[in-house]
């Protein structure tokens, strides 16, 4: 077991560089099953969820090849069953992209049902209403999803309400299949754009990403490809608000700005200074932070994502904020711990009203998931005193580094490894 030690207070200062996207990369890891030939994957974030996505694929026979710390090597030629290993698919949401890269090379996928942070219900429904309007069937056995076709034949896919998952899994399952697919009520996250852009510079043929419909002309050949994944925009948003909440001035750099307006346009509403420049943007605090209103939405809304970390940053405004956030079940689990800290928020259903309190002060705190451990390490480095971290697993799905990133920009953070006797030593 590990934990993080946070003794807060201190403002960020300094600058700090964004790794690649997780949410983009799991996807292009997922889609080098389809290409031809040998594919080299840069800018990949070092984090739990690539471990697992890699591991994935050298069960199933893959040679991959790790170049150096964010470059890697992927051949997939080898694969000859579609078949995800059960113990790693029920580890990570994201195992579910394999059905649509499985379905398109092989005709036929066999993946168990996805696990990852406990946000709700998160049926994949609309994944399989897509899967079977390009000629699939699919069933149930032993707990995994088995789908088929004889042939992925194009078709017209409407999804009944805004997808991240659906929209890629749709997109690589057509990528091969004949004739024209067109897709509908499309997610335009940043991640489905660059996995369009990365399969097109492949040769695929994919129009649209990033608006509502995306038109899919099937290929036959895919070939091997050198790509960049884009920055992570909800990594720099974590930092932008964790400058915010401890009132610093950091640099945040390997950015693109436009994917950040979302977030820079509230943080501007309650306060706080963001200069934007080519590459990168700077967050400063000089003057007081007020309340604001919030509720996520799809890109480019506001992202679900951001929302624990922001809600964070609003127990430190004046005032009365309200957030809503109706995307997933459970994204407001993590208000029990900040109330540890002295954080006043009350929860009705998907609604969160939050009380300014001015300060908060550390505590034994655990990550129930993934931005909600984020959130954690936000209010950690804002807290009086010394706060715990508990459950950091969730946290490393995610962020590659994070306390290395922190302690650059002046933060007193320490990982701890904690015996089965409940004794602790530090890390090296």
């Amino acid at each position: 077991m590990e934990k993080f030690i946070i003794r807060g207070g201190k403002p960020l200062e300094g600058e700090v560089s964004i790794s690649g996207a997780k949410n983009a990369a799991v996807a292009l890891v997922a889609a080098t099953i389809l290409c031809d030939e040998p594919c080299i994957l840069e800018n990949v974030p070092e984090i739990s969820d690539i471990t697992k996505c890699v591991k994935i694929l050298k069960e199933m026979g893959a040679d991959i090849k790790i170049i150096n710390r964010n470059t890697i090597r992927f051949d997939t030629r080898n694969i000859r069953e579609p078949v995800v290993p059960y113990e790693l698919a029920i580890t990570m949401r994201a195992s579910s992209y394999f059905l649509g890269t499985l379905l398109g090379r092989f005709h036929e996928a066999y993946v168990p049902m996805p696990g990852g942070c406990d946000l709700g219900d998160r049926p994949i429904d609309q994944h399989l209403k897509a899967f079977r309007s390009l000629g699939a069937t699919d069933e149930i056995i032993n707990g995994a999803n088995h789908v088929t076709a004889k042939r992925l034949i194009g078709s017209q896919i409407y999804f009944d309400f805004i997808t991240v998952g659906a929209t890629i899994n749709a997109i690589c399952a057509a990528v091969k299949a004949e004739g024209l697919t067109i897709i509908e009520n499309c997610a335009k996250e940043p991640h489905i754009v660059d996995l369009a852009n990365f399969l097109n510079s492949m040769g695929a043929d994919i129009r649209g990403a990033g608006t509502d419909v995306i038109k899919i002309r099937g290929v036959d050949h895919l070939h091997g490809v050198t790509y960049a994944t884009i920055p992570d925009q909800i990594e720099a948003g974590t930092y932008m608000v964790a400058a915010a909440a401890t009132r610093g001035n950091v640099l945040i750099k390997n950015v693109i700005p436009k994917h950040l307006e979302s977030i820079t346009a509230k943080l501007r509403k309650v306060g706080v200074t963001v200069e934007e420049f080519d590459e990168s943007v700077r967050v400063s605090v000089d003057g007081p932070m007020v309340k604001t209103s919030l509720k996520t939405q799809p890109h480019p809304g506001f992202p679900t994502d951001m929302q624990p970390q922001f809600s964070t940053l609003l127990t430190l405004a004046e005032g009365t904020s309200i957030v809503t956030d109706d995307i997933f079940d459970n994204r407001f689990r993590y208000v029990g711990e900040l109330r540890k800290m002295g954080a006043d928020i009350s929860v009705d259903g998907k609604v969160a009203v939050i009380q300014g309190v001015g300060g908060l002060k550390g505590a034994p705190v655990i990550a129930t998931d993934l931005r909600a451990g984020a959130a954690m390490v936000i209010a950690g480095l804002a807290a009086q005193g010394t706060t715990e971290i508990d459950n950091i697993f969730y946290i490393e799905r995610g962020y590659e580094n994070i306390d290395e990133k922190l302690r650059g920009l002046g933060a007193d953070i320490r990982r701890v490894y904690t015996e089965d006797k409940g004794a602790a030593k530090l890390s090296s």
